[in-house]
């Protein structure tokens, strides 16, 4: 990978190698997971922990990096007592399926085996251990690429570094595995051959899908892995009613939810587990990031929707930025270069142009002109902005928080309002007070 970061700490559709992983590994529902660490094994834990919380593996230290025998190895004394069925994955191999495991875990029971190999065959095998087989096609042993002949080169049927073993049997074989390649190190692929000449039964399951089993060994694999999520996920939304205008401009989280009759523009970015729902129309340039879009919703040209709420017949944009918990009610509209942090806009109220509304509760039909500015930080502290229902803030008003700005209530244009503005009242000036009653 050319990193000073581990492989699996690398992103693939916005989640480390480690955690695609772990995912499917959770999926088979096991007794226990143990991953083996070494080269910074304490962000790869914090990393899996983060994720999927503190109680959702053992984490194994191999302290010196020997090869994968030796990796098992350092889980010898959790697996000691184990009267069960270890199956081994590899952490770079993030498109392995669950169904594809079960149906491996199954053939390797019905087998009765002691181990057993998931292989697949390769139009180019470089790199790869081949498979040998004997004059009967069962299995002989495993040789890696640097301890293979010219003849084993020629074999495509690989070994995909995906082991079923009982455990028992797995770890009387490593007491045998010995580090007599060209590299010096305990290769976990001896281990079925020490198996098969003690008699013990060794199966291999010939897998179809390659790419699936395939792992991620440099930037150009982790770009096509990229591609191969995106468009695979693309042309499942396209099969339920959604509309791409340039599906291969555009990327989507496989964790992603769109609704029906949405339509997508070019170079629109929807990442982790965000929502939209039905009939939404989502215009080029713009990134949404873990959020909920309600149904009917407009997103013009090139806004930055982050962590956010929005329900349905709402308009954003262009050019707007929602983050931190922001929240547009049903039928309110954020226009072009208006940034919502941390605020609630109610149902029908709009902030159209140029305007900065941080850490605010704004009610209904309510109308914030431009140039507008809630002034929440007094250089310690976070403060609230409330602007009631039915209100107008006049362009250019900065609100200087902690402040109220009462149900229908008008600041005029340039007004700085630093005391609570009564109900139905105009204010004006700098500080901004109250010039008349309008009810």
């Amino acid at each position: 990978m050319k990193s000073k970061q581990a492989k699996v700490l690398h992103e693939l559709a916005g989640h480390p190698l480690i955690s695609h992983v772990t995912r499917k590994a959770q999926s088979l529902n096991p007794r226990k997971i143990h991953i083996v660490v070494g080269y910074q094994a304490d962000v790869v834990e914090s990393a899996v922990q983060g994720e999927f919380g503190a109680n959702a593996a053992e984490f194994v230290i191999q302290k010196e990096q020997r090869g994968t025998g030796d990796a098992v190895m350092s889980a010898r004394d959790q697996l000691r007592d184990a009267d069960s069925t270890l199956l081994v994955l590899s952490g770079d191999v993030p498109l392995i399926r669950t169904e594809t495991l079960n149906k491996f875990l199954a053939q390797h029971r019905d087998s009765g085996a002691a181990c057993s190999i998931l292989s697949v065959r390769l139009e180019n095998p470089t790199g790869y251990g081949r498979m040998l087989r004997d004059e009967n096609d069962q299995f002989l042993r495993i040789v890696e690429q640097k301890d293979a002949t010219d003849e084993q080169k020629l074999i495509r049927e690989i070994n995909s570094g995906i082991y079923c073993f009982e455990t028992d049997k797995l770890l009387k074989a490593l007491d045998h595995v010995q580090p007599t390649n060209e590299q010096g190190e305990y290769y976990l692929t001896d281990v079925p051959e020490i198996l098969a000449d003690s008699g013990e039964k060794v199966s291999v399951y010939l897998h179809s899908d390659a790419r699936e089993v395939s792992g991620i060994n440099t930037r150009a694999d982790l770009a096509e892995f990229e591609n191969l999520l995106r468009r695979s996920t693309i042309r499942s939304l396209m099969n339920e009613g959604v509309t791409f205008i340039d599906p291969s401009h555009v990327y989507i989280s496989a964790e992603a939810e769109i609704g029906r009759d949405c339509v997508i523009y070019p170079d629109v970015m929807i990442e982790s587990a965000t929502v939209v729902g039905d009939g939404s129309i989502i215009r080029s340039g713009t990134r949404i990031t873990n959020s909920r879009i309600g149904a009917n919703v407009t997103i013009k040209d090139h806004c930055v929707i982050v962590d956010s709420d929005i329900k349905a017949n709402c308009t954003v944009g262009p050019f707007a930025h929602l983050r931190m918990n922001a929240l547009l009610e049903e039928g309110a509209a954020i226009g072009n270069f208006v940034e919502v942090k941390k605020s609630r806009l109610g149902r029908g109220s709009k902030s159209m142009h140029l305007t900065y509304l941080g850490d605010a509760t704004i009610g209904e039909k309510t109308n914030i002109g431009a140039g507008t500015v809630t002034c929440n930080y007094d250089g310690k502290e976070k403060h609230q902005t409330i602007i009631e229902d039915n209100v107008k803030i006049g362009s250019d008003t900065m609100l200087v928080a902690p402040v109220t700005v009462g149900s229908g209530a008008v600041t005029a244009a340039g007004s700085v309002v630093t005391k609570d503005v009564p109900p139905d009242s105009l204010v004006a000036g700098v500080p901004a007070v109250v010039k008349k009653k309008l009810k």
